[in-house]
């Protein structure tokens, strides 16, 4: 008799336990608020299917539940309705490394960083993009060869030198700031990441007008004798 119980509390147990580890993650990521947003989402897409934003936020939603499946599914229309959707493209390679297909990231993201390679600008969003996405690495190859084509941006010198400084390389760091803020002296962020890093830059002032009251006076012509 004490055999049987035993196992009948056994057998609870484990069906108990089945059960917890088969809670789906959206539950412990306030469900209410993202089931109403995916609501309004497929609402939008029910509506006008080739949206890309709303896939790629859509896919978002789905990341964040552990859904990765149908995350990259979302990433993958998103793409097909915008080929240049920067934030889908980077999603899409952090969703294969998160399913660790590490091959399929690399060459997704070998793909998107040489379809953007035309214009710094392109590279920049991108980049910009996968360090959104925590792809660090590959933001830093974005960064590099936009400023391969753009050697005087500020800003991509600033974003190599802010990837330095996250990884404590503060004599790259300071390189690549001290470069960015000789290109454009009027960037106080720089000047302040600077400024910690032991180096003083004196950010200058943007030059006040003069008003007619403070334009110093015209010479006097001397009266003809």
């Amino acid at each position: 008799m004490n055999k049987t119980i035993a196992v009948l509390f056994l057998m609870t147990l484990w069906v108990f336990s089945g059960c917890q580890t088969a809670v789906p993650q959206r539950d412990r990521v306030n469900p209410d608020v993202i089931d109403s947003e995916k609501n309004r989402l497929l609402s939008q897409l029910d509506r006008k299917f080739d949206d890309p934003q709303a896939h790629y936020q859509l896919g978002k939603i789905y990341q964040r539940e552990g859904q990765l499946d149908r995350a990259a599914w979302e990433f993958t229309l998103a793409l097909q309705f915008d080929p240049v959707h920067f934030p889908a493209q980077a999603a899409k390679v952090r969703i294969y490394r998160d399913l660790r297909q590490f091959d399929r990231m690399k060459v997704a993201a070998e793909l998107f960083i040489d379809q953007a390679g035309g214009s710094a600008e392109s590279l920049t969003l991108l980049g910009r993009s996968f360090q959104a996405e925590g792809l660090d690495d590959y933001a830093l190859t974005c960064y590099q060869k936009g400023l391969a084509r753009s050697p005087n941006s500020a800003l991509l010198h600033k974003l190599i030198g802010i990837y330095y400084l996250n990884r404590k390389d503060y004599v790259q760091a300071e390189q690549y700031f001290r470069k960015s803020i000789q290109i454009d002296p009027y960037q106080p962020d720089v000047a302040e990441h600077l400024g910690k890093m032991g180096v003083v830059i004196q950010v200058p002032q943007p030059a006040q007008r003069q008003t007619p009251s403070s334009a110093p006076a015209p010479a006097k012509t001397p009266a003809a004798p």
